[in-house]
């Protein structure tokens, strides 16, 4: 199992600049140990699942997804995520994952975007010619992005994706068959993109999905009198017509899928939750009752697990809030 690691974008040399000084953009910064918890457990009881696998944890360090592949020369930054990405799954098969039997790409945030954007590239790794035994599998938690209309009526999220596309030289790693239709922009969001996959993919994600709220619906330049801020940090701090505008946000969401549903192949568990990133989470990612938010009884690692080894097929998309008392609301 490879987990590729989230931690936001940058969009202008700055925010990259700055970056640099950090883990999120040097392995020089990084801490040498990070804990293995949800779905990267080796505990039986918490993820039955997927405990005893080979698990790998990418680190992420080109804010763009592992999508990248630029230099900017007047600032002397090389955005690299494509080739970092390229060499560390080349790396991974000639230690043995070649052989594998069975692996499963997952990722959360912007490393749930990058699964998104990369889960194709992967299985193309395995080619029939090898041996064709492999099972490839692809799971994107906390990744739908939504090319949304925010408060103002502006598209706040179309424009920080697009900076990012550009400054990081991003077309180039995205699918052909997106870009050969639309913009590249409109290609770094999923809604446009999974539909053409062709790899089996899991879409785990809030319908009320935390970083969304604050950074596509309301950010800050878009909201200048900050009627949003208290709703944004405290969801029992929205009034009617603001639950009325996540709710037609959900809505979106829900809709986004519904092409994407239509491949037995693919799985989906849409909560009605104020969360983001659930996969990695223990308060999330278990089979206690009571304990992980679940749709028709089933938690996220049951259903998760169902997908992955055909045991069931899997498309739940939870009512409106707040009919679902079982969610982990971080907001």
């Amino acid at each position: 199992m490879e987990a590729a690691q989230g931690g936001a974008w940058c969009n202008i040399v700055k925010t990259c600049q700055l970056s640099k000084g950090t883990g999120r953009g040097s392995s020089d910064h990084m801490e040498k140990e990070i804990a293995f918890t949800g779905i990267m457990s080796s505990s039986r009881a918490v993820n039955p699942d997927f405990y005893n696998w080979n698990r790998v944890k990418i680190r992420y360090c080109d804010g763009g997804s592992f999508a990248g592949d630029a230099y900017n020369k007047e600032a002397g930054i090389y955005f690299r995520g494509q080739r970092i990405w390229n060499a560390v799954i080349k790396h991974l098969l000639s230690i043995g994952m070649a052989s594998a039997d069975q692996v499963l790409l997952t990722g959360c945030s912007s490393g749930g975007l990058a699964v998104i954007l990369h889960c194709d590239q992967l299985r193309a790794f395995f080619p029939p010619a090898a041996g064709g035994q492999t099972t490839v599998k692809c799971l994107s938690d906390g990744g739908l992005y939504l090319d949304a209309v925010d408060i103002s009526g502006g598209r706040s999220l179309r424009s920080y994706f697009g900076d990012i596309v550009a400054l990081q030289g991003i077309p180039q790693s995205l699918p052909g068959a997106c870009t050969a239709r639309l913009d590249a922009t409109s290609c770094f969001f999923p809604q446009n993109i999974i539909n053409d996959m062709k790899t089996p993919m899991f879409i785990l994600n809030a319908a009320y999905d935390v970083i969304q709220i604050s950074l596509s619906l309301s950010p800050d330049r878009a909201d200048p009198s900050g009627s949003w801020r208290a709703c944004k940090s405290n969801r029992s701090a929205c009034d009617t017509s603001q639950m009325n505008f996540l709710q037609g946000f959900r809505d979106q969401m829900v809709s986004s899928v519904q092409g994407f549903s239509q491949s037995r192949s693919n799985g989906l568990f849409i909560s009605s939750c104020f969360a983001h990133c659930q996969s990695e989470q223990l308060g999330t990612w278990n089979n206690v009752p009571g304990r992980s938010p679940t749709i028709q009884n089933k938690g996220i690692a049951k259903s998760v697990g169902d997908w992955y080894y055909n045991r069931a097929e899997v498309k739940a998309i939870d009512c409106r809030y707040p009919c679902d008392k079982t969610c982990h609301h971080i907001m």
